[in-house]
């Protein structure tokens, strides 16, 4: 049997999807502990033994892999203004499959420099000034950032008319240069940086994460992980030339760290007389929720989202969820094996989702003139949306799927908070869609056919 091989290094686990790309369906799956610190080709290899006997001896033809192992694409934005060149450089740097770590505006200063020189991130992104705008502010902190004492690869993305006098003062440093991710005033050009972010990871982290030792087995580490999951929603959700696609769909991807909301949809005004305001929003967008994840974020999440609710929706007591937060931090791969495990993973999932869209999905404001009232959206309206799909752990393995989904939906009680009216609710049961967005790549018929197939609605 010959087959296709999708690998994720993850920084827990090496997964494997093998696909047979000619009958166009998932063979198997598998996974064994990701061994970076030794030689992560014998995690890869130990995953592969287990596909192996899993499901008898298999050919492997080609062999692709995203990854997120130490920590993932870790990233620092710097940008001018915190509504304009920061947000275009957060957004750019989200795009491209980033963990945005933090985000800078105006000048950076002492205490952000040292920051920054803790946080250690892969790359930093600096942007600042449209395209014959202000200038010294991305002076500034060109000056600042070309004295920090860590060794980071820089992308330029700002205001070209000093874009070399920057390169020259980090000319000691790695350097890119793109084109400016806001040449004018609300106008975004995020994908120069996106390639350029993509073109580093490519070239020098996955070197310096130590994923250089499988250079020889695999075609290439072709993209984070999180980059992978994002083209395989904007592949089913558009299609191809030759095989149509679903429409608008909202991923709900919950994880133990963070989670993370993509939405394939322009998101524009559902009803008319609706005014526009902030930077125009991407058809494919990601956010990601560091503070709502429900293993290694789960105190965070219920500081976020506060005790009360958390015993609401579970109806235990604060007793009971603290002793099961302090054994899911000691044991981030525990799954629950009771009743009151099973209540309060459900909890934590429920809450890390309704959450997690409240924050992607756009506000409606009304604001009274002289000539009557007008109403005004930030972000995207996704209220016409109706495919939503499920993944991660906290999801796949949970029985009430559903009931998780529905946090999604639309809450009279929040009304400015513009969230689907109705869903119909899908479910990644296989954990594929970061390994068809990398299919994808080759593949990209066979792996919407595949999606289309495996990725299964809830009836």
């Amino acid at each position: 049997m010959e087959a296709v091989l999708l690998i994720d290094f993850g920084s827990t686990y090496t997964k494997i999807t093998a696909v047979d790309i000619q009958s166009e369906y998932v063979i198997g799956s598998s996974k064994a502990f990701t061994t970076i610190e030794t030689d992560i080709c014998d995690g890869l290899n130990n995953a592969i033994a287990n596909l192996r006997n899993k499901y008898g001896e298999i050919n492997i033809k080609e062999m692709y892999a995203c990854s997120s192992a130490a920590g993932g694409l870790k990233m620092i934005a710097v940008g001018l203004v915190p509504d304009l060149t920061a947000e275009a450089a957060k957004r750019a740097a989200l795009s491209a499959g980033a963990k945005v770590m933090k985000v800078y505006s105006y000048e950076l200063n002492d205490r952000e420099a040292k920051e920054i020189e803790q946080l250690k991130p892969d790359i930093i992104l600096l942007t600042g000034g449209t395209d014959g705008g202000n200038r010294e502010v991305i002076l500034h902190n060109a000056e600042v950032i070309s004295k920090l004492h860590i060794k980071v690869p820089i992308i330029i993305a700002g205001n070209k008319s000093v874009q070399e006098n920057v390169a020259k003062i980090l000319q000691k440093k790695e350097i890119t240069i793109c084109e400016n991710v806001m040449p004018e005033l609300g106008k975004l050009n995020i994908e120069p940086a996106r390639l350029a972010i993509r073109e580093v990871f490519l070239q020098k982290i996955i070197y310096a994460k130590g994923l250089s030792k499988v250079k020889d087995l695999i075609e290439g580490i072709l993209m984070p992980t999180p980059s992978a999951v994002l083209s395989a929603a904007k592949l089913l959700s558009q299609g191809t030339d030759n095989e149509k696609g679903i429409g608008d769909l909202i991923v709900v991807d919950v994880g133990g760290a963070t989670t993370d909301i993509h939405s394939i949809a322009e998101g524009l005004p559902s009803k008319g007389g609706v005014l526009l305001k902030g930077l125009p929003e991407p058809l494919v967008k990601r956010t990601v929720e560091g503070d709502l994840g429900v293993r290694y974020s789960a105190d965070s999440l219920i500081e976020s989202c506060t005790m009360k609710e958390m015993v609401n929706k579970s109806e235990l007591n604060e007793k009971q969820i603290i002793e099961y937060i302090k054994l899911i931090k000691e044991n981030p791969s525990f799954v629950p094996d009771n009743d009151i495990y099973e209540r309060c993973d459900f909890s934590l999932a429920s809450l890390a989702v309704k959450n997690a869209v409240n924050r992607h999905v756009g506000t409606i404001e009304t604001h009274y003139t002289p000539f009557g009232a007008t109403y005004v959206q930030t972000g995207k309206d996704l209220t016409t949306t109706r495919k939503i799909i499920g993944t991660g752990g906290p999801i796949i393995n949970c029985n009430r799927v559903t009931d998780i989904l529905e946090q999604s939906l639309f809450d009279e009680t929040m009304p400015t908070v513009l969230k689907p009216i109705r869903g119909e609710f899908y479910v990644d049961y296989k954990y594929i869609l970061a390994a068809m967005g990398l299919l994808a790549v080759k593949y990209e018929d066979i792996a919407l056919n595949i999606m289309k197939k495996e990725i299964k609605q809830i009836i």
